[in-house]
């Protein structure tokens, strides 16, 4: 089964990881999934003040 998922490599201080963790645990979600809905509310967010972000694909 081919993974259409791009890969990002992540630094992040240790507490502040242990701290989503407890947040996507209390959600019912993975820390990454956790991250994926804060990266949707912020664009969409951005979106809602300046417009429609337009990606072209490679």
């Amino acid at each position: 089964m081919k993974d259409d998922m791009v890969r990002y490599s992540l630094r992040i201080e240790g507490a502040l990881l242990d701290k989503l963790g407890y947040v996507a645990e209390y959600e019912g979600r993975t820390k990454n999934k956790e991250i994926e809905q804060l990266i949707k509310k912020r664009i969409a967010d951005f979106e809602k003040k300046f417009g429609e972000i337009k990606v072209t694909e490679e």
